[in-house]
Formats: structure tokens, C-alpha cells, sequence
């Protein structure tokens, strides 16, 4: 698209791990960089104790694994359809509430956009899963409704939405040369989004598009429930997680699954939590995994061995093998992941996404011959067993791989120019 001024309004992906800011300007990258040079900021916020601040993005990361003391708060797009998003949280010895929390990180993003592009926005264009919560109307739109309200706070007077997966289609769009139907799946670190949108090149500059989006779907899966499978699967066991207790029944798992979830690490360091864990250490049959667990809790670990689980499945994209070395809680601790263990833990996700996917060509009254290009965006996308599952059900469309990260942040941008001007 070719512009003689800037545009007025910018495009924001806030993401589930990582999120961007588009901006469509003349003989420019329509991605705006918001740290040190690069277009995305991871969505994390530190609140650092001894310095009485909050700090984002790669460097907030850097601050938690220097040892600061404070509170990391990772995969804050989660807590969007969540009952916690109603509660509120303790920071920096004074009580917060989640949804000022969102307004804390997304207030970042339009600060540093700001300060690059040296202007402000007051028109915006944000991005969104299709389903924010599965098979909740009425949550999924209390959802929005929040990120309107924080938006509205942060000083945008306009606030519109885009799903995602129509945003990465647009993307997509600038750049092919004839008409094609295309399947849009945008494996994100919280949700997979899918759409089926005929684009074409003379279509590039109508502004009502509704007409060329058959059909969009999604479910509530993404990296961090990767995360999570593959953190059960390979690391929990050693924690405890299966061991039997002298009844025969199994170790209750909750703080297993908490360690396992990003948003909710923080609760297994609770005072209530501790002393459920104390509570049943004498009635498990082997109390070895318990107190390794006592060991991680103690050095508040939980984020660092999170952090280790991503860093492997994101290896375990190009590698068979990528251990993890649990030596800081114990000598010669590892923590054995494979590419076939990750498979195995994930695919009862991969089956909900070929059904997800089945759904929408129904919805759209199209066969699986009809559908010329797979456009693969997201984070989570690379996956390779997820990659082969969807291409499984299309033999014949071609497979594109879009701006991992940027696609959706670019789309947004462009849909922004459109409807602000």
C-alpha cells in the first residue's frame, strides 16, 4: 500500500507471549520497534521490589533471572476471560487489580509507540482471538468489553477491533498477485484462530471485506498450553506429579498444574498452598518428587523453570532431544524432553484443532480441494507436528509461512488506515 502522509491510527497485537505496534507510514516498516531495536515486547511485566518499579519486556526478563526480588507476570492476555480478571493481586505490598494490570503493560506499548513514531495515537485498531473464552458469549464479550475500558483509560478516544486471524489475512494479502481462498491459522501463545478469507489484489483497498470472510473459528489453545503438556509430561513427574499416596490415590495435582501455567505460577508460593503440600507429605509413598518440590518453592523457581520448558519446546521444533539441567535444585537432576514426548503430551490439543478446523469449512459450506493456501502465522506455529496435522487435512492447498510474529501486528495496521484514514 502506498502512502503520501502517515497514518492516523495505529494497530496493536497484544499477545499472549510476545506483542507489536503497527503504524502505516510512507517509505517505512509498518512495525514499529518498542525494545532495543525490535519490533516485539515480550508481554511481561516485572514489578521490581528493591527499586520500587515496574520494568517490561526482555528486560523485566533479564532483572527476575539477575535475582531481583519482585513479581514477574507472564501471558497477562490470559487473564482476559478469567475469573481473576474480577480479583485483584498483591504488588509491591499494595493490593492491584488484574484489569489495571493489562493497563499497566498495554499503556507501555502505546508510550514507546508514541515516543518512536513523535506523535500520539488516539485511534486505535486492536487486535483479538475470535474466542476469548470457548463457548461463552457472554464472557468473551465482557472480555472486549474490559480492553475497551482500558484502552479508554489510556488516553485512545476510538477503539475498534479486528480478529486476528483477518489481520495476518490482510497481511498476507499485500503481497500475492491473483485471487486465492485461504486458510488463515494463527497459532498464537494463548489461542488458535482460524479463517477462511477469499483475497485478491483488486480487493486490497475496498473497506467492507465482510463479504470475502467465509468463515472464522478458534478454541483456546496456544503455546502456553504447550508449555504446560510438555512441563506434565517430562518435568512435573519429578516434582511429585503422579506419585501415589499410602491410600493408592493419586498426589492431588493442583499445584502441579499451577506450576505448569504461566499466569498462575505465583500461587503455588502462597502461605495456604505450602501448607496443603506440608499437610500430605507424610501419606505419599515416595516423598522424593514432594520435596524437590518444597526445594523449587523455597527458591521460587517457578517462573525460571518455566521459562527452561519454553526455551525446549521451542528447541524441540528443530532438535529430537533438548534436556533440561535441574542441577541448581539437585546434583545431576535432569529433566529428559524429547521431540516424541512433546508429540505424545500435545496431541489431544492437535485433535481439538482439526476439529476446530473440520467446523469452519463446514461452516463455510467448503471442501478441503477448495482451499488454495494454508497461511501459517504465530508463534506457536512452527511446530512441526501441528504444521503436519493441518497439512494432513489440506494434501492439496499450497503451505505459506507468514511474519511469525509480525504478521498480525502489519494487518492491523492496515485495517487501522483504512478505517481512520
Amino acid at each position: 500500500m502506498t502512502l503520501s502522509t502517515p497514518a492516523r491510527a495505529c494497530g496493536i497485537d497484544f499477545g499472549t507471549s510476545n506483542s507489536t505496534v503497527g503504524w502505516l507510514r510512507p517509505d517505512a516498516e509498518t512495525l514499529i520497534p518498542l525494545e532495543d531495536g525490535k519490533i516485539t515486547l515480550p508481554s511481561v511485566v516485572f514489578f521490581n521490589m528493591e527499586e520500587r518499579r515496574p520494568v517490561y519486556g526482555r528486560l523485566a526478563l533479564q532483572e527476575y533471572l539477575e535475582g531481583y526480588e519482585g513479581r514477574l507476570m507472564r501471558s497477562l492476555k490470559s487473564l482476559l476471560g478469567s475469573k481473576l480478571l474480577k480479583s485483584e493481586t498483591t504488588v509491591l505490598g499494595s493490593a492491584l487489580p488484574f484489569k489495571d494490570l493489562l493497563g499497566f503493560f498495554i499503556g507501555e506499548l502505546k508510550k514507546r509507540a508514541e515516543t518512536t513514531a513523535g506523535r500520539p495515537f488516539e485511534e486505535v485498531v486492536l487486535g483479538r482471538p475470535v474466542f476469548f473464552v470457548d463457548d461463552d458469549p457472554v464472557a468473551d464479550l465482557e472480555a472486549q468489553n474490559t480492553l475497551v475500558a482500558v484502552a479508554h483509560k489510556l488516553g485512545f478516544k476510538d477503539v475498534s477491533f479486528q480478529y486476528e486471524p483477518i489481520a495476518a489475512a490482510f497481511d498476507y494479502e499485500s503481497g500475492i498477485s491473483q485471487e486465492e481462498l485461504v486458510l488463515i491459522v494463527d497459532i498464537g501463545g494463548g489461542t488458535s484462530d482460524f479463517s477462511l478469507v477469499r483475497l485478491a489484489p483488486e480487493r486490497r483497498n475496498v473497506v467492507d471485506r465482510s463479504s470475502d470472510i467465509l468463515a472464522t473459528g478458534g478454541v483456546h489453545i496456544g503455546g502456553t498450553d504447550f508449555d504446560k503438556q510438555l512441563s506434565l509430561a517430562g518435568v512435573m513427574p519429578l516434582f511429585g506429579y503422579g506419585s501415589k499416596m499410602k491410600s493408592a490415590a493419586p498426589m492431588p495435582t493442583s499445584t502441579h498444574l499451577n506450576l505448569a501455567t504461566w499466569h498462575t505460577i505465583n500461587a503455588v508460593y502462597s502461605a495456604q498452598s505450602q501448607r496443603q503440600l506440608q499437610s500430605m507429605r507424610y501419606d505419599i509413598v515416595d516423598p522424593t518428587g514432594i520435596d524437590r518440590l518444597f526445594q523449587l518453592i523455597e527458591r521460587r523457581d517457578g517462573h525460571w523453570l518455566a521459562m527452561q520448558v519454553e526455551d525446549s519446546k521451542i528447541a524441540l521444533t528443530e532438535q529430537d532431544a533438548r534436556p533440561i539441567d535441574l542441577g541448581r535444585l539437585e546434583p545431576g537432576l535432569i529433566a529428559e524432553l524429547t521431540r516424541e514426548l512433546f508429540e505424545a503430551a500435545i496431541e489431544p490439543l492437535l485433535e481439538r484443532v482439526r476439529a476446530s478446523i473440520t467446523q469452519l469449512l463446514g461452516d463455510a459450506g467448503v471442501s478441503v480441494a477448495q482451499v488454495d493456501t494454508v497461511f501459517f502465522t504465530g508463534g506457536s506455529s512452527g511446530i512441526p507436528a501441528l504444521r503436519q496435522s493441518v497439512a494432513a487435512m489440506l494434501p492439496n492447498a499450497r503451505h505459506v509461512e507468514g511474519n511469525t510474529f509480525g504478521s498480525i501486528g502489519n494487518g492491523l495496521a492496515i485495517e487501522a488506515q483504512k478505517r481512520y484514514g
